[in-house]
């Protein structure tokens, strides 16, 4: 029989593909299973977020100590990034900024207050008014008077990030199988049952929505319902919009690629698909989410939207969850909270360093699973 690989990873997101490119860069042999359908990954729009976004915040008030203790976890994953970017051959990385957004003055002072919380992390933040504003990004409408810059933050093309990951992994010799698994096994082998059964000296979950059912087989229960939210692409412009560019109360995202397309995004709600269906569009998310982006910066209102789409989004509790079910096991969790794409790598590559017995590149003690463990 073949020996059980030394790792395998559950899941081929960016989380599991940054965790098994990393093991396998260190010797390590590796294989992914990985459903094939309805990666957020392969849906996201490539921001990469650092401060605390305002769509959380709003949504989730009871969970705010959650994503502010995680700021630092943030600044580690935008670091990762710019390594990931470096071993892909360059993936369109930049970080010129976040802004953040105000029309009005309550928004302004929620800004302030939230730059203060965030500065006490380590953030690189200001609250810039309408003049030093308009002096950093010209192409905003008039309506913006002010709103908080991040330095911290930036933006990437999601497209060619996810090609070239496939192709470093092809050549680092990691094997990836298509099945849906349904059940995992603890022991000194751990198991994870699908259509076949696979072992590995050590398992990891990095599957998003999808690890909440498989995990409940070994003690957990982890909230991974999967959030469907709409995004946008434009025909090319003039390139203009440097910053990844939010607003302090509605929902956004709007980036553009260094090709002059636009991505507009942010969290507007998509149809959740019946069975195993990608998610659907919804019309009114469609035009609200793109007369929104023109409110904001008038100058990309006469490119035409040449594609549209949804995707799935795993919030849990806006904090990630890395290391053992429990100290002795052979399961590893890799799930990031939220934010996913952001803070994938950074959360694979740790939980497979601590699979593996490797120096951690971060602490992991404050995202240990055994809160779930707690709350089972």
């Amino acid at each position: 029989m073949t020996a059980p690989p030394d790792l395998l990873v559950i899941g081929g997101g960016i989380t599991g593909q940054a965790a098994a490119l990393a093991a396998a860069d260190r010797g390590a042999k590796v294989e992914i299973v990985d459903f094939g359908r309805n990666a957020g990954s392969a849906a996201n729009a490539g921001s990469l977020h650092v401060q605390m976004q305002s769509r959380f915040l709003r949504l989730n008030p009871h969970l705010a100590d959650n994503l502010e203790s995680s700021l630092p976890l943030y600044l580690s994953a935008v670091t990762a990034w710019e390594a990931l970017d470096v071993r892909l051959g360059g993936v369109e990385l930049t970080r010129e900024g976040g802004l953040m957004l105000a029309e009005t003055p309550a928004q302004m002072a929620f800004l302030e207050q939230k730059a203060e919380r965030e500065t006490a992390k380590g953030l690189d933040v200001e609250i810039l008014g309408q003049n030093a504003l308009r002096r950093i990004a010209p192409y905003l409408g008039a309506e913006i008077i002010g709103g908080e810059l991040c330095r911290n933050e930036g933006k990437l093309n999601p497209l060619l990030a996810n090609n070239r990951m496939s192709d470093a992994l092809t050549a680092a010799g990691v094997v990836i199988h298509r099945d849906r698994i349904d059940e995992i096994v603890d022991g000194p082998v751990p198991e994870a049952h699908g259509a076949r059964a696979y072992r590995a000296k050590r398992l990891l979950v990095a599957a998003a929505w999808g690890a909440g059912s498989m995990l409940r087989t070994v003690g957990l229960t982890i909230p991974t319902e999967p959030e469907p939210l709409h995004m946008n692409i434009t025909e090319a412009g003039a390139y203009e919009i440097h910053h990844l560019v939010q607003h302090a109360e509605r929902s956004i995202t709007l980036k553009q690629f260094r090709s002059g397309q636009v991505v507009i995004g942010g969290g507007w709600p998509a149809t959740r698909g019946a069975g195993d269906s990608v998610p659907g569009v919804r019309l009114r998310s469609l035009a609200g989410n793109v007369a929104l982006a023109g409110r904001i910066a008038p100058g990309i209102t006469g490119l035409r939207v040449l594609r549209t789409w949804a995707g799935y989004n795993t919030p849990v509790d806006g904090k990630a969850t890395i290391g053992p079910v429990h100290p002795t096991s052979g399961v590893f969790l890799a799930l990031p909270g939220d934010a996913g794409y952001t803070l994938g790598p950074i959360v694979g590559q740790t939980a497979a360093a601590l699979a593996l017995g490797w120096e951690p590149p971060l602490d992991p003690e404050p995202y240990a699973p055994t809160r779930w463990a707690a709350a089972a």
